[in-house]
């Protein structure tokens, strides 16, 4: 039985782990090579492991193919090395999916500058970097054939950049940044033949076990395929598979929410309500009422703090 994805070469950062093993083993399943990058490290970004060779085993195992990488994501010559040996080891490299990613949650008064940079480094930088590499092969690419390429991006953010939440500043801003992104290369990218979209997964994740309260971490390996279990961080990889797929080329700059059995599709930032001065400049003093009732609904528009 032949795959969405027989033929293609597919990178999947930080998928050692939960949300991006999931990816793996599916883009796996349907056919694709897959390059499992995964430096080993914490939640917080310490230290190194071989967490990826294991996902590499089960993948055989299954009769996939996959390679181990180690780079990190966040190093400029490690990512242009990483889609360098792409290319000249398997010939290509068709998928990538930004996963990869770290948490130091604080509130911003207990916040280091170096929790927010590293955050910031892994998800926006490294997305960033890798996206450049292979967008510049592929440009390449289009410019010798004349025509468009086969290229799909698919970048990971969440409900913490969507929406905000408490101690997550870095990773926050980071997981919003990734929308813009995102939308951006569709744009840019669109003229040679490629995709980039956004999915917004979730799961019981390594992550999500550091809070209070939470279970432990499911890695998508450990249950079998028709087991259901809503937490599973795996659930929204057929969306991966799909987006990364011939059938979704007509699909670029949008953004998909995968959690549980519900996929749904995220419009963010467009206009709910609307007020117009006919052309002229605003008064500030005025603006109490009018935004009061005509933007915000308050029930006591105009009253000002102190007035």
């Amino acid at each position: 039985m032949s795959g969405l994805l027989d033929g293609k070469v597919a990178l999947v950062t930080g998928s050692g782990h939960g949300i991006g093993r999931g990816h793996a083993l599916e883009l796996a399943k349907q056919g694709a090579t897959v390059i499992i990058n995964d430096l080993g490290t914490s939640l917080d970004g310490e230290g190194t492991g071989k967490v990826a060779d294991e996902v590499v085993q089960i993948i055989k195992d299954r009769g996939g193919r996959a390679v181990p990488d180690f780079s990190d994501v966040g190093d400029e010559e490690q990512v242009e090395a990483l889609v360098a040996r792409a290319y000249e080891q398997l010939g290509r490299l068709d998928i990538v999916v930004n996963n990869a990613g770290i948490v130091r949650d604080k509130a911003i008064w207990n916040m280091s500058v170096d929790d927010f940079d590293l955050v910031m480094r892994v998800h926006v930088r490294g997305s960033w970097l890798t996206s450049r590499a292979v967008a510049q092969r592929w440009r390449a690419e289009s410019k010798a054939s004349g025509g468009p390429v086969y290229g799909r991006i698919i970048n990971t953010t969440s409900g913490a950049g969507l929406l905000g939440h408490f101690g997550q500043t870095n990773y926050s801003a980071a997981k919003a940044a990734i929308v813009g992104l995102t939308q951006t290369l569709s744009l840019e990218l669109a003229s040679i033949g490629a995709t980039v979209n956004a999915i917004s997964p979730g799961g019981r994740t390594r992550m999500s076990a550091t809070m209070a309260g939470a279970a432990p971490a499911i890695e998508p390996d450990e249950r079998a395929e028709d087991e259901f279990d809503p937490k599973d961080p795996s659930l929204g990889s057929p969306v991966v598979a799909w987006l990364a797929s011939p059938e979704a080329g007509h699909v670029s700059g949008q953004v998909v929410k995968a959690l549980g059995e519900n996929i749904q599709l995220l419009k963010a930032w467009s206009p709910v309500a609307s007020v117009s001065n006919g052309g002229k400049r605003w008064d500030a003093t005025k603006l109490g009422v009018i935004l009061g009732t005509d933007i915000f609904g308050s029930r006591a528009a105009g009253l000002r703090v102190g007035g």
